[in-house]
């Protein structure tokens, strides 16, 4: 067997199985693209961060969310149905949602998008956003 046979078998023996295994989910299972469906949520932009991690949040607040914003911590909304829905982009790679959020910082919003259910949470791509009426 010649150098090179042998280097593509010990490359092929290496890279494959590597490439079969990033293509399946823990447990063996196949990865498939989730589904879902179209949504219409009323909430409240809130910064995650010090709503859930100081308990700050209303319109006193809306400044400190716009800066917490702008250094990268994420925006969401809370729903009037008690959940929290997480931006997420529908491009590869993702993009960042606060752009889209920051203007309505603690502020009662309509959202609607594609909403998808994972892990226990709730993540919408946000198709359009408006002030709640």
């Amino acid at each position: 067997m010649s150098r090179t046979t042998k280097f593509a078998a010990t490359f092929c023996a290496m890279v494959f199985p590597a490439i079969l295994s990033a293509q399946a989910a823990p447990g063996g299972m196949a990865m498939k693209m989730p589904v879902g469906k179209a949504a219409t949520v009323t909430g409240t932009v809130i910064d995650v961060s010090c709503k859930f991690g100081q308990g700050l949040s209303g319109k006193d607040h809306k400044m400190c969310s716009e800066v917490c914003a702008d250094k990268g911590l994420p925006l969401a909304v809370l729903g009037d149905n008690g959940k929290l829905y997480i931006p997420a982009s529908d491009k590869m790679p993702g993009d960042s949602q606060n752009g889209r959020l920051k203007a309505f910082a603690e502020q009662r919003v309509t959202i609607s998008g594609k909403v998808f259910s994972a892990g226990g949470a709730e993540a919408i791509q946000i198709e359009s956003i408006a002030a709640a009426k």
